[in-house]
């Protein structure tokens, strides 16, 4: 049909047209001068619009797009996901320049340093904006670490968030800095030894620090009004705080005598020289396999495998307890750092029995998850256990911090959360957080 030629009155009228005496009436319709009728038009171009509209979507979307169903296209997703957080984890960037590992025994942290008391003493005095102690305390830094890349377990990430957000929570109410390291600083010294050169390193960008603790990402802080007894060690003079038994280190000389997973070390010449010492075993290659070899044979009860920074601790404090001894207390008075095992089906029964602040057996000041590698999912202990554990040892801490808000979780494995208290016009009366 030409566009010039006219309908019929009675036959292909508009669903809106009605009759009236046997004719059909329809509304006056306004024309172009060339005499076609608006509407003509207008469907045309609304005819070209779908088709150029189709053709963009077409070519903008793919034509596979358009044709697969909702389960492919998710499948897809899923596996372009996959991808990228591979790439991520393999950690080998074709920019990345690789480095040789180490077959000598030079290896150093730095460039020596012999005169850091005197520099920092001058820095201090030259900085007074920046004193190493605030409210009659001395500052503390706290230091904690996760792998640069995603955890190869899912469930890993999702509570070494919960990890940091606890050290967060603590720091707040304690007046402590914290600083959460995701790289490694030094390609010798891998896994559990990077911890030696980010120490370093902060010690001399923060002078006015004088304590840097450092805390493992699977550890827990689940006393949150418990302070550390700073004064005491600086009065007494020690310069490394690490929670230990000396009858297990001197005795016994065990692997497990100490743990280095939560420890205090001063700002000092004494613990740059201490941690140049501790890390001549760990450059990666075959320094650390034959230091390995040395400290299974030296360490009671140590499996065989390479030198791990916790048994080159023990061993350097054994064979050369002369030189370093006097200025380390072996701290067993309260839990710098507690083993989760014994402790995490326990928390209903402290609850009962004791409030918190003690810090001790009564209410563990740090929860420590040994063993059970959440970012691997592959540790020594059985995984929902250890999640399970996990889950238990954080809400035990989340409730003391959001007790003060008037709120409790509905169980130490529920992430809900139900008031506790109801609230009042005179909300500074009666002031106790701690019940």
């Amino acid at each position: 049909m030409g566009l010039t030629k006219k309908s019929s009155p009675t036959i292909g009228t508009l669903p809106t047209t009605t009759t009236h005496g046997g004719r059909a009436f329809t509304p006056a319709r306004r024309r172009h001068p060339g005499g076609q009728p608006y509407c003509s038009n207008q469907r045309l171009m609304t005819i070209l619009c779908s088709i150029i509209t189709i053709l963009v979507l077409r070519g903008t979307i793919g034509l596979t797009f358009l044709t697969s169903s909702p389960k492919t296209r998710i499948g897809s997703h899923m596996a372009e996901s996959d991808r990228i957080v591979a790439e991520i984890r393999s950690d080998g960037h074709e920019d990345d320049d690789p480095e040789p590992t180490s077959d000598n025994n030079t290896y150093t942290l730095g460039p020596k340093i012999i005169d850091w008391d005197l520099s920092r003493r001058k820095w201090l005095r030259q900085n007074r904006g920046f004193p190493n102690r605030v409210n009659g305390k001395s500052r503390i830094l706290l230091v904690t670490s996760s792998p640069p890349g995603p955890c190869q377990n899912p469930i890993g990430d999702h509570y070494l968030l919960k990890s940091i957000k606890n050290k967060i929570d603590y720091c707040r109410m304690h007046n402590i800095e914290i600083v959460y390291n995701m790289a490694h600083m030094d390609h010798e010294l891998s896994g559990y030894w990077s911890k030696l050169p980010l120490i370093r390193r902060l010690m001399l960008s923060h002078p006015e620090v004088e304590w840097v603790w450092w805390m493992d990402g699977d550890a827990f802080i689940t006393d949150m009004f418990f302070e550390i007894p700073i004064s005491k060690y600086d009065k007494d003079g020690y310069n490394l705080v690490v929670h230990g038994h000396p009858n297990l280190l001197f005795g016994e000389k065990s692997w497990i005598a100490l743990n280095t997973g939560s420890f205090l070390i001063r700002n000092c010449q004494w613990a740059l020289n201490l941690l140049d010492a501790w890390a001549q075993m760990g450059p990666k290659g075959r320094i650390r396999a034959e230091a390995g070899e040395i400290l299974t044979v030296n360490l009671k009860g140590r499996p065989k495998f390479e030198a791990d920074d916790q048994s080159a601790l023990i061993y350097l404090l054994i064979s050369r307890r002369d030189e370093w001894m006097d200025k380390v207390v072996l701290e067993n008075s309260y839990y710098l750092h507690g083993f989760w095992a014994g402790l995490v089906d326990r928390y209903e029964e402290l609850i009962e029995l004791y409030k918190p602040g003690y810090g001790d057996e009564r209410w563990p000041f740090v929860t420590h998850f040994v063993g059970c590698k959440p970012c691997v999912g592959q540790g020594d202990y059985a995984f929902e256990r250890c999640v399970k554990s996990m889950e238990r040892a954080f809400n035990f801490a989340d409730n003391q911090v959001i007790g003060m808000l008037g709120y409790g979780h509905r169980g130490l494995l529920s992430p809900n959360v139900k008031r506790t208290r109801n609230d009042t016009d005179r909300p500074l009366e009666n002031r106790d957080y701690r019940t």
